[in-house]
């Protein structure tokens, strides 16, 4: 689906709170964990347990314009309010990527590091500080770059802990081999090799943006760039194993992508999308 980008303008007024917070230190990670927290208007007079949507590269929250995004959208009433956990990045190369496995040049070793982190300390903290579900159906996790193709291999592999995913321009060429050394096909993409090994779970969608300026690699010189490629075969392989798509309609599947007409590999593009994913994510029905 290509979308050509509507002009923006900001809220009027703030209605989100964001709340820093410093004192999460991991076991695994062997360091501070900084969060960024950003609580939905109500949050203080109300003692509803909320939604929630766990964010890679929250160090980019305000490049992201997210804030704004937010109010907009809930002065739009375009999403139920819920809470954004927005995780600072560390060791981003070696922490973001498949837990089963690192790439080529080892790149993503603290990946299963990274995930064990998730699991076992970050939501076990959330939930014992802030007023959120734990409850699968509720939980979302999103990311950018290697941080998508990090939420999207956390999700896909955890279904009893999240139930979607939203990926903006993720790092799929992710490879367990060089494009230099006697590359022939893509049987090497691991994220793609772990669908294929994986099992299909009802429960679980996905959100995927790409932009054709993203990058201008053609690994295969069949007209296509990779990040595109690479997106789009995923999801084919997302297909053989059962969930849903269909390329001139997001309705009823399990599967939406999104491909922007002019979009770039940079915090602009995904800010002026983020409400996409955000209705698509926290839509009122």
């Amino acid at each position: 689906m290509a979308v050509h980008f509507p002009a923006s303008s900001p809220a009027e007024s703030p209605t989100v709170t964001l709340r820093p917070d410093d004192s999460l230190v991991s076991v695994p990670l062997r360091r501070s964990v900084r969060l960024d927290i950003i609580l939905p208007p109500d949050y203080e007079s109300s003692d509803r347990t909320y939604p929630v949507l766990y964010l890679n590269d929250g160090q980019d929250l305000a490049k992201l314009r997210l804030t704004s995004v937010l109010d907009s959208l809930y002065q739009k009433q375009a999403i139920q309010p819920f809470v954004l956990v927005a995780i600072y990045a560390g060791d981003r190369i070696q922490e973001y990527g498949t837990a089963a496995r690192a790439d080529y040049m080892n790149r993503g070793s603290k990946a299963g590091l990274y995930t064990d982190f998730v699991l076992t300390e970050l939501l076990p903290y959330i939930k014992k500080r802030y007023r959120v579900s734990s409850e699968p159906t509720q939980s979302v996790f999103a990311g950018f770059s290697l941080g998508g193709l990090s939420a999207f291999d956390i999700v896909f592999h955890h279904p009893d802990k999240f139930s979607r995913a939203g990926v903006f321009s993720g790092s799929f060429w992710w490879r367990s081999k060089s494009t230099e050394d006697g590359y022939r096909d893509e049987t090497d993409r691991i994220m793609h090799d772990l669908v294929r090994k994986g099992g299909h779970h009802q429960s679980l969608k996905f959100w995927f943006e790409t932009g054709t300026e993203d990058e201008t690699s053609d690994r295969n010189n069949n007209g296509i760039i990779d990040s595109i490629e690479d997106t789009t075969d995923l999801i084919d392989e997302l297909v053989k194993k059962g969930y849903r798509w269909h390329r001139t309609a997001s309705q009823e599947t399990d599967i939406r992508y999104v491909e922007i007409v002019g979009g770039k590999h940079n915090q602009d593009t995904w800010s002026q999308i983020m409400p996409d994913f955000l209705t698509w994510a926290f839509g009122k029905s």
